[in-house]
């Protein structure tokens, strides 16, 4: 795809400080005179906002019933009207907080990967990251944050946590030759890995 943009997605456990990254890069990148968008997975679109119904308990379903209204939101994200597309080619950097490497990560707890991986290919093809971050924290640090927000998701307990982190990396190995991922210590100092941060993405610029 020939593409003006950036495409950067921030993955990792939750609590693993992507919100505070993203809005720091933001910020660099609006520094630097380059035009940024902040967005998210789930969107606040109709599919995501369903989807966060069922990530905060208002609603119950079988994971891999909700499984595939990822993919659709995904999908939704890349190619409605000043969705990801768009918005690469108008030329902005998009930092996009979880895109398909979480869904492998998360997913792979209750389904089959493979067929995780399936869902998600048209996503993979119609926009690829230029860069995934992911922010890697020991599980107990990503609770403690996520407990001192006040309320907890579906995915946001000390073990699913664990497998998750375990996950995330076994999917780096399986996709280390067709993604480029970039891994940094998320405990460090905001201020210090945010810098860490900016100094690898220039490299992309």
């Amino acid at each position: 795809m020939d593409k003006k943009g950036i495409f950067i997605a921030f993955e990792g456990i939750d609590g693993s400080g992507k919100t505070t990254q993203i809005k720091k890069l933001f910020e660099a990148f609006k520094d630097m005179g380059r035009d940024a968008v902040m967005t998210r997975e789930p969107t606040d679109g109709d599919i995501g906002k369903l989807l966060r119904s069922y990530l905060v308990g208002e609603k119950k379903a079988d994971i891999r019933a909700i499984a595939p209204l990822f993919a659709a939101d995904r999908l939704d994200h890349i190619t409605s009207k000043g969705g990801i597309l768009d918005l690469l080619d108008e030329g902005k950097a998009v930092l996009c907080d979880r895109y398909y490497l979480s869904s492998y990560a998360y997913q792979a707890l209750d389904c089959d990967i493979d067929w995780v991986i399936e869902m998600n290919s048209m996503a993979r093809e119609l926009a690829k990251p230029d860069i995934h971050i992911f922010l890697d924290v020991p599980a107990e640090i990503s609770m403690s944050r996520v407990e001192s927000r006040g309320e907890t998701e579906l995915f946001e307990q000390l073990d699913r946590q664990k497998r998750v982190r375990e996950n995330f990396f076994k999917m780096f190995e399986r996709f280390c030759d067709s993604e480029s991922i970039l891994v940094f210590d998320g405990t460090k100092a905001p201020d210090i890995l945010a810098q860490e941060i900016l100094e690898a993405v220039r490299k992309y610029l």
